[in-house]
């Protein structure tokens, strides 16, 4: 692989890395330390290695150097040396070198304290997801403004007010106990299905940003299932859940980007090993006693991978759907379960179900009863459709209601 493409490839999978490590050992007040020491690692290797070529074994240098930046960083700074390291320098002798060690095993460990310790509760779940996507993830502030559709200075601002909570909570990273991984799984699952679906259902048009996110989310959620203290039922269920609905990615828009309903998916496109492990992770969370929203949605998202359009398919989303609406209801996870009902009582019956919801600002509410209406009144169905046409937000979901409305338009 060539520079220009081995640099970028190493910032995205490495960068994160050295960051979670260096981030465990300042701690959270100096999070910016150990950012700014990991940036100009790269930008060190960039100017070095366009120079003197690519090194054999390009992951080893990146850690050493950043080792050697922060090791002089601490000589530099004897004040931050004395507060921040002084348990592991001064008790062991002023002339040990720090050891800072990039271990396989520490790195995992670091990031699973880091994962823990940005999903607390004191900050908001869209600023979680943005710092996982930052500090977890790699994506820098750029990648994040197109992806959340807004400015670089608003990120900015999102993610030094979700690290100034943090630090002031005070809260530090470290390795979770039991107690802690009991109490705070829960959030840490949240931030990562959020950011899943930021990927997967973003309005962002940027087709392999989307599919990064979702591959972070997943890589995240195998990070858990790894570590025996976190390889728990919800979470092989979350990693269940992400697997079908990452099977269908590619089904999901056509030659020209434009989303493709399910209904319209080509099923040859269905990511067959994807599924197959889909079906490993659920298998592997029914133990136990407790049942999550995860496990009900991967049974959903299970049944979703089935190509024939049957009575016994679509039985079974309606059944998951009442059982999630007990345990987690949501608006739209109702309004989802109105389609699976007209697969199942008919049309009518779902155009009961629908109108009940009464939810008149969204879009897919709207959408959903023009698709209901489409045989039934068909002047109505028209009306539904131009209503959610003026509520939808993004170009992907204003081009599906434009198309059918053309074609109810004859």
């Amino acid at each position: 692989m060539e520079q220009q493409a081995l640099l970028p490839h190493l910032f995205r999978t490495e960068y994160r890395k050295i960051v979670s490590v260096l981030c465990s050992l300042f701690g959270l007040e100096h999070i910016a330390i150990a950012e700014d020491l990991v940036s100009d690692t790269f930008l060190t290797a960039a100017e070095l290695w366009a120079i003197h070529g690519i090194p054999d074994k390009p992951q080893a240098w990146l850690y050493v150097v950043a080792k050697n930046k922060a090791r002089n960083y601490l000589k530099r700074n004897a004040l931050f040396k004395q507060k921040i390291t002084g348990d592991l320098l001064y008790l062991a002798g002023a002339s040990e070198e720090m050891d800072i060690d990039f271990s396989e095993k520490n790195i995992q460990d670091s990031q699973l304290a880091m994962m823990f310790t940005i999903s607390d509760p004191c900050i908001p779940t869209e600023a979680q997801v943005a710092l996982a996507l930052n500090l977890l993830c790699g994506f820098g502030v750029q990648e994040l403004a197109d992806a959340f559709l807004t400015s670089k200075e608003a990120i900015y601002k999102r993610l030094s007010r979700a690290k100034k909570k943090l630090r002031a909570a005070p809260i530090k990273i470290e390795q979770p106990g039991a107690a802690d991984i009991r109490n705070r799984i829960g959030s840490v699952l949240t931030t990562v299905y959020l950011l899943f679906n930021e990927g997967y259902y973003s309005v962002s048009q940027d087709l392999p940003l989307r599919k990064e996110f979702c591959a972070e989310a997943m890589r995240l959620t195998q990070l858990l299932i790894e570590n025996e203290s976190t390889d728990m039922p919800a979470v092989n269920a979350l990693q269940a859940l992400m697997c079908f609905h990452a099977s269908r990615f590619d089904a999901r828009t056509n030659d020209r980007g434009e989303l493709v309903l399910y209904q319209d998916q080509d099923s040859s496109l269905w990511n067959r090993e994807l599924i197959q492990q889909g079906v490993y992770f659920l298998n592997r969370s029914s133990v136990g006693t407790q049942v999550s929203r995860y496990h009900l949605e991967a049974g959903i998202a299970y049944w979703h991978t089935h190509q024939e359009d049957s009575p016994e398919k679509w039985e079974n989303i309606l059944q998951g759907y009442n059982q999630l609406l007990q345990i987690a209801y949501s608006p739209i996870a109702a309004l989802n379960r109105t389609f699976a009902l007209a697969k199942t009582a008919g049309n009518a019956t779902a155009i009961i179900e629908a109108e009940k919801l009464q939810l008149t600002g969204n879009h897919f509410y709207y959408s959903l009863l023009g698709y209901l209406y489409e045989e039934i009144d068909p002047a109505k169905a028209l009306l539904h459709y131009q209503n959610a046409l003026r509520l939808a937000a993004s170009p992907t979901d204003k081009a599906i209601v434009t198309k059918r409305i053309r074609q109810l338009s004859g």
